[in-house]
């Protein structure tokens, strides 16, 4: 990182939003841990570049799910106040592909980071709008099923074969 206070600060910032929690804090750098997942931030004496460039060999930027679409236009919105700046934003939140709901972000740096929302499908069911959900994915009501009516429902077993 070519420095290493804004770094903490957008970097902080967002992995803070998405549930990392400071893990290891130390004169060059810092790290936030999630689980098992850690992520490093550090500024080293011996870096050769002062900006980070996506499109040349190494790393093109870091992806991450969100829970919701609505979370990932919460973050989206505040990235800015934070040292990160919408980009490809004339196709936003569709940038990834139809289908594909994300914020892809960049930081003053040059590093990217994408925030993908859960499919409609794995979104919890008050966080979808009715207008959004695929016919084939609505929701199932869970009212249990009697015995009876499971039997009616069930389809029949193929019969064992006979012993020869």
């Amino acid at each position: 990182m070519p420095d290493l206070d804004r770094a903490v600060a957008s970097w902080g910032w967002l992995l803070g939003e998405l549930g990392y929690e400071l893990f290891q804090d130390w004169q060059d750098g810092r790290s936030w841990r999630c689980g098992l997942t850690y992520i490093v931030v550090e500024q080293s004496p011996a870096r050769i570049a002062t900006r980070h460039d996506r499109c040349r060999p190494g790393l093109n930027h870091l992806a991450f799910h969100v829970e919701s679409r609505a979370r990932t236009d919460e973050l989206a919105a505040k990235a800015a106040q934070h040292g990160w700046r919408l980009m490809f934003a004339e196709q936003h939140p569709y940038a990834g592909g139809q289908g594909h709901y994300a914020a892809y972000l960049e930081n003053i740096d040059g590093f990217e980071a994408e925030l993908v929302a859960a499919p409609v499908s794995e979104a919890p069911v008050s966080e979808v709008p009715v207008s959004e959900v695929p016919v084939s994915e609505a929701p199932v009501s869970e009212v249990p099923v009697s015995e009876v009516e499971a039997e009616l429902v069930a389809p029949p077993e193929a019969p064992a074969p006979e012993p020869a």
